[in-house]
């Protein structure tokens, strides 16, 4: 199980992955959409869409010439959710730290 868990979240271990999976929270893209919408190559996105899939983290199904990724577990906004939560409370413990040195 702890492999698995390091596994999943190395293939987590990229900005460009995170962003694809934040906006595949919104519902299938291809890869034009996910491309136009963050602003990267279309090699950049293929690549790592390949990582996530790679790992079945996302599915992709044919849509005539086009393949639509989704998530393959809706848990993942929930992570998603989370770990931006857990970056704001350590947000918000450094500026309370801040806020005691001052005083």
């Amino acid at each position: 199980m702890q492999q698995f868990k390091a596994d999943f979240f190395k293939a987590l271990a990229h900005p460009l992955r995170i962003q694809i999976l934040e906006l595949l929270c919104e519902g299938e893209k291809n890869v034009n959409e996910i491309q136009s919408v963050l602003g990267s190559e279309g090699s950049a996105v293929s690549q790592q869409l390949m990582v996530l899939r790679s790992k079945n983290i996302v599915v992709g199904k044919k849509d005539g010439n086009k393949v639509l990724y989704s998530l393959r577990d809706p848990l993942i906004i929930d992570l998603l959710a989370i770990t931006k939560q857990i970056f704001t409370n350590q947000l918000n413990d450094a500026i309370n730290m801040l806020d005691s040195v001052r005083e």
